[in-house]
């Protein structure tokens, strides 16, 4: 068998035209020469942490020689660490011209700030923990909710991405809600609104947008999508950022699976909004809203003789 002479591939004469591509205009597609940017790899550690304190042993450390009190200590000095190295460079990149020690302060105030909301904040995950129990006959107990049910994971990870949102926090609020997105396959943007008893069952391919807000007591199913009809844009047709432009859904309300509601529109107290409908305008309290079934049509098939 003829013997191939191994040849060595010279990849250089491709990077001309490679580098070509880069434009060298400050704040484009471009972070070389850049100071260091978070990563989603420590923001994935983050969320699991953040989990972990929200829940203690949910993910099934044994540390049964030390009190809740002393888990919870230790539990928070490692967040507080990790998450503020992340905040860190956030700050660096978002401002290049912030010098070390302001970043470092800045950082310092925000985790701090952060943490005096988390009593609250677990508070709400337990009510969200409850009416995910309440709201689905399948789970056993509120154990099983808190372990196994996406919805937990994405709103323990959105509702600490929310707060830091509303801190101005650059960039790490929305890597932590991609994370939960790649996670559990619901895609909160960190700027949505939430109140409290939050239910989204099963919840792939749910979408909540930016300017969204969300009352009590609210139940979404699988394939939700509460997103923006049109983007508003200025005189010179750029996007006008922050606009309100998705929907607002009141207390008590349920929306089935694969509704579509469009725009700055309302959806009124207690109404239910059922499966596969597409909803441009505002919805009245105590009101249902459905698409007419189709016609279905069944025919006997004919036997093919042997």
């Amino acid at each position: 068998m003829k013997q191939c002479k191994e040849q060595q591939f010279d990849a250089s004469s491709y990077v001309d035209t490679f580098y070509g591509t880069f434009d060298r205009v400050a704040g484009n597609a471009n972070f070389h020469g850049l100071k260091p940017l978070p990563q989603m790899l420590s923001i994935g550690e983050i969320s699991n942490e953040f989990l972990e304190l929200m829940f203690p042993g949910r993910c099934g450390r044994d540390r049964a020689e030390l009190s809740l009190q002393e888990i919870l200590r230790a539990q928070m000095q490692e967040i507080c660490s990790l998450l503020k190295s992340q905040i860190f460079l956030a700050y660096r990149y978002d401002d290049p011209s912030l010098e070390e020690c302001e970043a470092q302060e800045k950082s310092d105030s925000t985790v701090k700030n952060l943490c005096v909301l988390l009593p609250e904040l677990r508070i709400r995950l337990k009510k969200d923990a409850r009416a995910a129990f309440d709201g689905d006959p399948a789970a056993r107990n509120i154990r099983e909710v808190i372990l196994s049910y996406p919805c937990i994971k994405t709103l323990t990870i959105h509702r600490i991405a929310h707060e830091l949102f509303k801190m101005d926090v650059p960039l790490v609020p929305r890597m932590f809600n991609e994370f939960a997105h790649k996670e559990t396959g619901i895609d909160i943007h960190p700027g949505a609104e939430i109140g409290n008893s939050f239910f989204i069952d099963h919840g792939t391919g749910v979408v909540i947008g930016e300017t969204t807000v969300i009352g009590n007591n609210v139940k979404l199913y699988q394939g939700v999508t509460l997103g923006a009809l049109s983007f508003p844009k200025d005189a010179c047709g750029s996007l006008i950022r922050g606009a309100k432009r998705h929907p607002s859904i009141e207390d008590n309300v349920t929306i089935y699976s694969n509704a579509t509601i469009l725009g700055d529109i309302t959806i009124g107290k207690n109404a239910v909004i059922g499966s596969n409908v597409w909803i441009k305008e505002s919805v009245a309290p105590d009101t249902m809203v459905t698409i007419q079934e189709p016609k279905i049509t069944v025919r006997e098939l004919k036997r093919r003789s042997n």
